[in-house]
């Protein structure tokens, strides 16, 4: 398994500060209300609703906004209706871009996100486009403060994760295949082992490694499409340098 998309780790990074707070809040609220309207409200029953309150929690969402979020989902009180969309799309060098995005108004989201790849110098893509060369799997971060690795390595696998990784200086990464997901969300909730992150994501095949100009025209991309209002995930295969991670 190869590392986890650099790009999602220096999200969470900056996810943490104040500046993003509300872009964050935004995006985990669309997401309670999409799965609570695909899946109903009750979140014992609806795991992609689960992912999303425990997501809510870690960034200290208010409780009335969590409820809020999922009595619009279900009708119960009247809100924005919300629609699932995949961009795809390519970066400077021919990285590979994928954007879910969550919208009320696709007529005004598909142009808007085509013309950021093109200010990026990058080019919009077709469905399927560039879907090949990701993978989806289950993945957690826990930070290393809240547990030992060998601890959490024996909790994991034996609720049948696939792999444990510790690159990075402040968390553990876990990565499960989908259908495992759940028991291992269940493993480390019935540990008390708290996590950053724990959702359904796309992990790359391959990493494409880039000079440092085409670099930059990537990283510019990649903010551009996490600024944007309904914009819920940013993937790519673009492997970020180290030293371009801690200015990004």
């Amino acid at each position: 398994m190869s590392g986890h998309n650099k790009w999602s780790s220096i999200k969470h990074k900056k996810g943490a500060t104040d500046a993003k707070r509300g872009k964050v809040f935004t995006r985990i609220i669309k997401e309670m209300a999409v799965a609570a309207r695909l899946g109903g409200g009750d979140i014992e029953a609806n795991p992609r609703l689960r992912a999303a309150v425990v997501e809510a929690k870690a960034n200290n969402m208010p409780k009335d906004n969590i409820e809020r979020a999922i009595k619009r989902g279900t009708g119960e009180i009247e809100g924005a209706a919300y629609e699932e969309v995949t961009y795809e799309g390519y970066g400077a060098g021919g990285v590979a871009v994928m954007v879910e995005a969550l919208t009320d108004n696709t007529n005004r989201t598909t142009p808007e996100i085509r013309r950021i790849f093109e200010k990026a110098g990058g080019n919009f893509g077709t469905p399927g486009s560039v879907r090949f060369q990701f993978e989806k799997k289950g993945y957690f971060s826990v930070e290393k403060s809240a547990v030992g690795e060998d601890k959490l390595m024996e909790i994991v696998l034996e609720a049948g994760a696939d792999d444990l990784q510790s690159d990075d200086p402040d968390t553990f990464e876990i990565y499960a295949a989908p259908e495992n997901f759940e028991a291992v969300r269940q493993a480390l909730e019935k540990n008390k082992i708290p996590t950053a992150v724990a959702k359904l994501d796309m992990i790359p095949s391959n990493y494409v490694s880039l000079d440092e100009a085409k670099a930059r025209q990537v990283l510019k991309l990649l903010d551009l499409l996490d600024d944007h209002e309904d914009v819920q995930n940013v993937w790519t295969n673009f492997d970020i340098p180290a030293e371009m991670m801690e200015s990004a």
